[in-house]
């Protein structure tokens, strides 16, 4: 399943955070998960793609650049620009004191093909972001800018999130309702295909649960609960 455009699809059709992280447990992957804090936007947002990391710093309203003029966004703008096809602009590095995304960011990974969004911090633009469609997790939403107080340093580059997660470029990134979650590349066919045999283990017990069957003896027989 080396196409990742296929992968891709497999995973949003099939498969789903918990399985996933099930599956990465059991190989010994046991820090996937990014801060239970990020959510989506809606119920039903998926994301799926490879990971563009940016790293994000605080900074103070007087911040001057390399130019020797204020620095407004520091490497925001070239990041946002150079997102490609199916990646996600991820982002960690910030305090909670402004934004890190919003509608006009989206609307421009939008049109470069991006798979999402998912930002260490707050969104804004709420409506707009909601009205394009584009896929976002993050803290929530609070419409103070970064332009005074953020900047982006880095990018393409490995980042680290609070919880000691660390993200890779090219990392398959996948967030559902129960969570975001990183599969390190290398590993990625493997724990696909490992998630898709537990998938079918786990429609096997479904059945038998609801043929009344008990689920010690089950978990005994299978090993899947």
């Amino acid at each position: 399943m080396s196409d990742r455009g296929t992968l891709f699809e497999t995973i949003r059709r099939r498969l789903f955070t918990a399985v996933i992280g099930d599956v990465m447990d059991t190989a010994g992957l046991t820090r996937q998960f990014l801060p239970p804090e990020l959510r989506p936007l809606t119920p039903e947002t998926i994301i799926v793609g490879r990971a563009m990391p940016v790293l994000e710093a605080d900074c103070f309203a007087d911040t001057i650049g390399h130019s020797g003029q204020p620095d407004a966004f520091g490497l925001m703008l070239q990041a946002l620009d150079d997102l490609k096809t199916d990646e996600v602009y991820i982002c960690a590095g910030a305090s909670l004191r402004y934004a890190l995304w919003g509608e006009l960011m989206s609307r421009r990974a939008i049109a470069l093909g991006a798979a999402g969004a998912v930002v260490d911090g707050f969104h804004r633009d709420t409506r707009g972001i909601l009205d394009s469609g584009f896929p976002v997790f993050s803290r929530g939403a609070y419409a103070q800018d970064q332009r005074l107080r953020g900047r982006v340093i880095d990018f393409r580059c490995p980042i680290e999130f609070a919880n000691g997660v660390r993200v890779a470029p090219g990392d398959i990134i996948v967030g559902d309702i129960d969570g975001v979650l990183a599969i390190p590349a290398d590993a990625a066919d493997a724990i696909v295909q490992a998630a898709l045999t537990k998938v079918e283990a786990e429609d096997d017990v479904r059945a038998r649960i609801e043929r009344g069957e008990a689920t010690a003896k089950i978990f005994d027989e299978t090993g899947v609960m």
